[in-house]
């Protein structure tokens, strides 16, 4: 039974930011996929396809318009292919495709990044790790989005005497540890009840700021196990004990940096997505920005090869989490994983044969129910 009313058409505007390299090959499986989702429930969505990053450079000189800001704010959600390449990579360059993506972050309030990383039994060979150590693991990485080196000011290079020389900022203000400590903490209450904070508390004045506030917030959640990790031995764990965590916060780029790690327990990065949420309205849903973690992987870009698989699973949290529509979320992640148990893969994953649009045909049948 769908979670809308068998009268009532849920009825959407999507904000489609497709992006560089294979991300609009990506989008357009989600797409192809969340048509499924209409036809069978009912559901009628728009969208509105807007330019970020080098395509965006390339047409209006700059990686984000503010016009384009206020209509992703406008809208119910966003969904993101990706951003990046070759052709911008000068790190001389004054304007550089990430800048957009960060821009839009930061424009939209979005300060929490969730990142789940759930191994299928048909995928536990497919990485180089052991099958066993693998089996079971199911988590989540809440990383805090708008702080952190990523936007502390100066951030800058010069030349001096003796050479060139740059600096780079990490500020992070109580309010901002305590709102995504409390995500976390309340999205452990939905699972199994156990939280990891992760920071380098024994160098970092930031992370005893953080480790302090995050001990301050578990006191209102005295259900929760919160255990606090150093991210060096979390980067070790991780790989050993994947299985025994179940959500992880953490902040910026040390959130970044463990995702990119925890991609290979899924066996491809290629299969992860990821949900960027702003805060909570009246309604308990939240403006958000979908994307897979993979990046604009430009060497395959056009080549049919990208796995769509994380761009899939990114557009069904978004029917969960920003349009408060379960069952269709479900339906979609149900569609993916059986066609992943089928045996059809795209070459990432154990070299398998199907392309980006073979693969998001299949699920969109399943969800169709065809």
């Amino acid at each position: 039974m769908s979670s809308s009313s068998p009268t009532e058409t849920v009825s959407a505007t999507i904000a489609v930011f497709a992006g560089d390299g294979v991300g609009p090959e990506v989008v357009a499986e989600a797409r192809k996929v969340l048509d499924a989702v209409a036809s069978r429930f009912g559901c009628a969505f728009n969208y509105r396809e807007l330019l970020i990053g080098g395509i965006a450079i390339d047409t209006y000189g700059i990686p984000l318009r503010d016009e384009d800001i206020e209509t992703a704010r406008a809208v119910d959600a966003c969904l993101l292919g990706a951003v990046g390449g070759p052709k911008w990579d000068d790190p001389d360059a004054k304007v550089r495709p990430e800048q957009g993506l960060l821009r839009i972050r930061k424009s939209l309030g979005l300060y929490a990044n969730l990142r789940p990383v759930a191994v299928l039994d048909a995928l536990l060979d497919a990485t180089s790790l052991k099958p066993e150590v693998l089996k079971g693991t199911d988590l989540i990485v809440v990383r805090e989005l708008t702080g952190g080196l990523y936007f502390g000011r100066p951030s800058h290079q010069w030349r001096e005497r003796r050479g060139r020389a740059a600096v780079d900022t990490l500020v992070y203000h109580e309010l901002e540890i305590e709102r995504i400590a409390r995500l976390a903490f309340e999205l452990a209450r939905t699972r199994r009840g156990k939280l990891t904070s992760v920071d380098k508390a024994n160098v970092l004045s930031s992370s005893r700021l953080w480790r302090a506030v995050v001990s301050e917030v578990s006191a209102d959640y005295p259900e929760i196990d919160l255990e606090h990790m150093l991210i060096d031995a979390m980067t070790m764990k991780l790989i050993q004990q994947p299985s025994v965590y179940d959500v992880i916060v953490t902040e910026n780029m040390f959130g970044d940096i463990l995702t990119d790690e925890a991609s290979v327990l899924g066996g491809s990065i290629g299969v992860l997505p990821s949900a960027s949420l702003g805060a909570a309205a009246t309604s308990g849903k939240r403006a958000g920005l979908y994307e897979p973690i993979h990046g604009s992987a430009p060497d395959i870009a056009g080549l049919g090869k990208a796995n769509p698989v994380g761009m899939i699973l990114s557009a069904a949290m978004m029917l969960r989490m920003s349009l408060g529509l379960d069952d269709e979320a479900s339906a979609v992640e149900r569609a993916v994983f059986d066609t992943i148990a089928s045996g059809l893969t795209t070459p990432d994953l154990r070299g398998g044969t199907a392309t980006t649009s073979s693969f998001g045909d299949m699920v969109a049948s399943r969800v169709a129910g065809i």
